[in-house]
């Protein structure tokens, strides 16, 4: 039973000592290195593809808007009340013998008179 432990023992020490062992531990410590680490590591692949999903999310929501407008705009060009009525919904531009009544919400408190103000 001695004579296994010491040979054991003579072996690690052996391994430990020699220059095979030293090119393992280096190339280990180099595949930490650059795999954690570096600019091109795991972390960071990982990181560039959750971007990807995310431009390519934006890229989609985009090419929707990009084709919602291109719609708007030929519908501009081939009618003239189309002007019109965004003309009225977006500005709140009216002809002379009509009034506009803009409606809201909002759940605000009244502005408060100030001293030139009057009410009638």
């Amino acid at each position: 039973m001695k004579n296994v432990s010491e040979r054991i023992k003579k072996a690690a020490s052996k391994a430990w000592h020699s220059q095979v062992w030293k090119y393992v531990m280096v190339c280990v410590i180099g595949v930490v290195v650059v795999g954690f680490f570096s600019e091109t590591s795991v972390w960071g692949h990982v990181k560039n593809l959750h971007r990807i999903n995310e431009l390519t999310e934006d890229i989609e929501r985009y090419q929707t808007a990009f084709r919602r407008d291109s719609v708007q705009i030929r519908e501009l060009d081939k009618n003239p009340k189309a002007i019109e009525k965004i003309a009225r919904e977006r500005y709140f531009m009216k002809t002379d013998d009509e009034d506009i009544f803009v409606l809201s919400d909002d759940e605000r408190a009244p502005k408060p008179l100030t001293i030139h103000e009057t009410t009638e």
